[in-house]
């Protein structure tokens, strides 16, 4: 949600040749942001409460901020447009302050869907839809394995070759956070 905002202000800041309002937004946010460094890594609870002890004080100010400059702006124009899009999405962009596990921004996940993006027209005809949600499929298991610091190469070899032999009701642990690699001695 933050990371939408940003964008949109940093643009209108590139193209206003002074120093304005948008400028002054993006330092709100890398305020936000500078917290969000300061607490990447740690656990879950932890963050949470950093943020409503540090980044939840700073939001709303920051809404005040961008309440009291809203009725100054051009209805139309570009500042306003971002300006009232934070505002109507706010309680949305607080989620992350109430849950320690969210991250403040979409961006990890909008960078793992980058390659289905870029690839939508080769895959345009799959040739079924069968076809489709396999490659969906094993697109989502190489992005987890991403995720999850594994090799996807290595874990779909070795979880391809077992499945046949895996009992149904628990597949669940081949799955890409729970998968166990087989030792290098025992076969697969």
């Amino acid at each position: 949600m933050l990371g939408a905002c940003p964008e949109r202000v940093f643009d209108i800041a590139r193209k206003d040749a002074t120093p304005g309002l948008a400028q002054q937004a993006l330092d709100w946010i890398r305020q936000i942001y500078r917290v969000e460094r300061e607490i990447r890594g740690r656990p879950p609870d932890e963050r949470q409460r950093e943020r409503q002890q540090r980044t939840r004080p700073l939001l709303d100010r920051f809404r005040q901020w961008l309440t009291g400059i809203e009725r100054d702006l051009l209805p139309r124009g570009p500042m306003a447009i971002a300006v009232r899009y934070v505002l109507s999405n706010w309680r949305a962009l607080l989620r992350f302050t109430r849950v320690g596990m969210l991250e403040a921004d979409s961006n990890l996940v909008e960078r793992c869907m980058r390659p289905v993006a870029v690839g939508r027209k080769a895959w345009l005809f799959a040739g079924s839809k069968r076809g489709g949600e396999a490659a969906a499929t094993a697109l989502s298991l190489i992005e987890s394995c991403k995720l999850n610091g594994i090799d996807p190469y290595a874990y779909l070899r070795d979880v391809l070759a077992r499945i046949g032999g895996h009992r149904t009701d628990r597949l669940a642990e081949l799955l890409p956070f729970r998968w166990p690699p087989l030792p290098a001695s025992q076969p697969a």
